[in-house]
């Protein structure tokens, strides 16, 4: 990563912070973007950075001028963690769906011209558990991880052939400001096994390392995954249990 220009969405804090302050440790130049000002500034001045705050459905061209005009790797972290049920105003489905998938879409489609012209890029995504499973009473949030997974995946199975390389890291529950906001459902079900944003950074380090797509944090999630697959009624049965239990505790 020595030298390399590397933009990290959502980066003031939390998982994009620790992305930004790895990607800094190994020699890359980071953008660090950040919807508060003052935290991607914080951030940024702390790697010796540039600190690019604003919407992260903007974040490519800014940053891209920021790093001097090129883009090697981009992170895709900036995430909404939005609760819910199919009851939820619509106006949450649409923000959850803008954040979690279509701001990956629009980078996507800022970088990849000039990528797959070098041919080479890397896009990481930053997903969640939920991605691949689901969360309890987030719909919203539930539902568009899956997207931004899918998204990925077909970014990775599109254009792997042309040098784009793609991870997508899905975690189960961190440490972090959206852990906190998760509230009853979180400290049910990722507080117990929850892990520090480091402990990401490291595993996607990892996952560069051995070339691999999918990035577990949580090394359980691949067990749970393949339950998912092989028997979804056993599996929804038992989330069902987990869905009960939760709401005899409200």
């Amino acid at each position: 990563m020595r030298d390399k220009a590397v933009v990290v969405t959502g980066a003031g804090a939390g998982i994009g912070a620790a992305l930004a302050r790895r990607f800094a440790a190994e020699g890359a130049r980071v953008a660090v973007n950040d919807l508060d000002p003052d935290k991607a500034k914080a951030v940024a001045d702390e790697i010796g950075g540039v600190a690019v705050p604003g919407d992260a459905s903007a974040a490519v061209e800014p940053a891209r001028d920021a790093l001097g005009g090129t883009v090697d790797v981009y992170c895709a972290n900036a995430g909404l963690a939005s609760g819910g049920t199919e009851a939820a105003d619509e106006q949450v489905w649409a923000r959850a769906w803008d954040v979690n998938v279509m701001a990956h879409v629009r980078a996507a489609h800022a970088l990849l011209p000039g990528w797959l012209e070098r041919g080479e890029g890397r896009f990481v995504s930053t997903v969640s558990a939920a991605g691949l499973l689901t969360m309890v009473g987030a719909a919203p949030y539930s539902v568009t991880k899956h997207g931004a997974y899918a998204f990925a995946e077909w970014l990775s199975l599109t254009y792997r052939h042309r040098g784009l390389k793609v991870h997508a890291i899905c975690p189960q529950g961190v440490r972090t400001d959206m852990l906190t906001a998760a509230g009853s459902a979180g400290e049910l079900v990722l507080a117990p096994t929850a892990i520090e944003p480091e402990d990401v950074a490291d595993a996607l380090f990892a996952g560069i390392a051995d070339d691999r797509f999918l990035i577990l944090p949580h090394p359980e999630v691949a067990g749970y995954y393949a339950a998912r697959a092989a028997e979804p009624d056993r599996w929804l049965g038992n989330m069902n249990h987990i869905q009960q239990k939760w709401e005899a505790a409200q």
